[in-house]
């Protein structure tokens, strides 16, 4: 018998005070800013949303690989990302034909484990099949390069 549809909102308040600078509140979380650098009109005050973005890919994995680890038996003791997105500026800028977002995505996830190749593998396609971040980068057209290395 299939599982009921649940329904989840998440969802995201904005003030913008001046320049390009936002303000952000999610939940009762403190408030955060978005900002640009200089070179795009802000006064590089906080990240941009584009980085929020790459953030949040980091941010997913740590939610998605330790509940699928712990589904599968996986053990490790550690796990550090780094991601990267490649932005041509001239979209940004109104360029007809270029993107304003990604261009490419390098998403790189290093786990501390003793497990073997093969097990790491079936970790990695298992949350790649459902991290909602990186679906949702993959869905809008954009090249992710994901690697994934044993500390």
């Amino acid at each position: 018998m299939a599982q009921a549809s649940t329904l989840f909102k998440v969802s995201a308040k904005g003030k913008w005070e001046s320049g390009v600078k936002t303000n952000i509140s999610i939940r009762n979380f403190p408030a955060f800013s978005m900002d640009e650098p200089a070179e795009l009109g802000g006064a590089d005050a906080a990240p941009t949303p584009l980085e929020y973005v790459v953030a949040a890919l980091c941010g997913c994995n740590g939610v998605m690989i330790p509940l699928v680890a712990e589904e599968l038996g996986f053990t490790f003791s550690g796990i550090d990302f780094e991601t990267t997105g490649i932005i041509d500026t001239r979209g940004l800028m109104g360029e007809e034909g270029v993107r304003t977002h990604f261009q490419k995505v390098r998403f790189q996830v290093n786990i501390q484990t003793e497990e073997s190749e093969e097990r790491m593998e079936q970790l990695k396609k298992e949350v790649e099949r459902r991290c909602p971040v990186l679906n949702l980068l993959l869905d809008a057209g954009i090249q992710v390069d994901t690697k994934w290395s044993k500390k």
